[in-house]
């Protein structure tokens, strides 16, 4: 990526991230507040009866990704960005408790419009769950890595062979018509992790050794409401 794209795509993720961090204050520290809202966007999406496919991939998926708000604005040049959690399922079936990331990208060319997103991607595959734990994944940008994205009304059997590592159902209000992942960062927020599980916590303490853990009301109530 040339230099001035790569300030760029920071401005605009430093930006919309900051964005997305508004929450209702219900809970005392921002990841609580994006673990309290990531559970109320994944329970209505599960409960929507718009994304068919959702529960069944959900239910046998190696790890969920949650991203109560995924803004995107452009006014000739754009970008998206948002803040997620993380969950994987252990060999017991089980669900960790959420390692926090950072979502975001940039698209150039003649735009104009804004919008807002939920979304849930459900990851299937080893490949996909290792790309990400490789600590910096670029979708559509990593070789062999495949996204399947699925917006609102689209049918449970299109585009739902399986053969995809990732599936993004998206639900979104704005100008934009869809949701396109293609060039979107996920990185690790290692500060978040460590300010809710402590200065050792990592994504790999969190979500495979599970060496890193909570009391926190809603962490437990996020991992309570998954399949």
């Amino acid at each position: 990526m040339r230099p001035i794209k790569a300030r760029l795509l920071l401005v605009m993720v430093a930006f919309l991230g900051l964005a997305s961090c508004r929450s209702s204050g219900d809970f005392g520290t921002e990841p609580e507040q994006l673990a309290d809202r990531a559970r109320i966007t994944f329970q209505g999406m599960m409960g929507d009866n718009q994304f068919p496919g959702l529960v069944d991939l959900a239910t046998r998926a190696k790890a969920i990704i949650i991203v109560p708000s995924l803004y995107r604005a452009a006014f000739f040049w754009g970008g998206r960005g948002g803040n997620a959690v993380m969950v994987v399922r252990g060999a017991d079936g089980k669900w960790s408790d959420p390692a926090f990331y950072t979502i975001g990208g940039m698209s150039f060319g003649l735009q104009i419009g804004g919008q807002s997103s939920e979304m849930v991607i459900t990851v299937m595959t080893e490949k996909g769950l290792n790309s990400i734990m490789s600590r910096e994944v670029t979708l559509g940008g990593n070789a062999g890595l495949a996204v399947g994205e699925l917006g609102k009304g689209v049918a449970a059997e299109t585009g739902l062979g399986l053969k995809s590592d990732m599936y993004a159902f998206a639900r979104s209000e704005g100008l934009f018509v869809g949701v396109s992942l293609d060039g979107s960062v996920i990185a690790p927020r290692e500060t978040w992790d460590q300010q809710l599980y402590g200065q050792d916590a990592s994504p790999q303490s969190i979500l495979v050794d599970r060496t890193a853990n909570t009391t926190s009301p809603a962490v437990n109530g996020l991992v309570a409401a998954l399949p």
